[in-house]
């Protein structure tokens, strides 16, 4: 059988941060969600799209598919049980706020929303506890992704936050 190669330089930036002899996922310059957070002046090349006072909302660089947003606490801790209830709350509203706004920029047909604990549950940042906001279509799960491990991401990170930015603004949602 004949095989394809499917390039993805992309993905080599992610990849230099592994550290598989540590238990965080952060080779060098610490926690990125800790670093953006710390530099809100970096927001927009940092794909940052709101801040509230104890949470920020920003892209995935690495997504499982366009939009892929993740919701972050300030606080660096690796597990739910290290946040306080204020902090719980604005998460999840964080996150249908998340919801709202792709829902009117993308129309996708569902989200998945999770939080990975733990590097075996599927942490790359285990020791950051974040949300996972990620729009579904119809259809999205075929062969590319089970038989090539593949994903297909159909807009540009850019051009999405700049359409998120402004229907956060249209929707009174907190903006930078």
């Amino acid at each position: 059988m004949k095989q394809n190669n499917l390039w993805a330089p992309w993905r080599m930036e992610y990849l230099k941060t592994l550290d598989p002899a540590s238990s965080s996922s952060v080779a060098e310059g610490g926690c990125f969600l800790c670093r953006y957070w710390e530099h809100p002046e970096a927001d927009e090349e940092q794909l940052v799209l709101w801040r509230s006072e104890r949470c920020m909302v920003l892209f995935n660089r690495f997504p499982y598919t366009g939009g892929h947003l993740l919701v972050a606490p300030a606080a660096h801790v690796g597990d739910l049980h290290g946040l306080d209830e204020a902090t719980m709350l604005e998460m999840m509203c964080l996150t249908r706020q998340s919801q709202t706004v792709l829902q009117r920029a993308i129309k996708p047909h569902g989200f998945n929303v999770g939080v990975n604990i733990g590097r075996c549950a599927g942490a790359g940042l285990p020791d950051h506890v974040h949300m996972h906001v990620v729009p579904r279509w119809e259809g999205d799960t075929n062969s590319m992704s089970t038989i090539g491990n593949v994903r297909l991401i159909s807009q540009s990170l850019d051009e999405l936050y700049g359409q998120l930015v402004e229907l956060s603004r249209e929707l009174g949602l907190p903006t930078l």
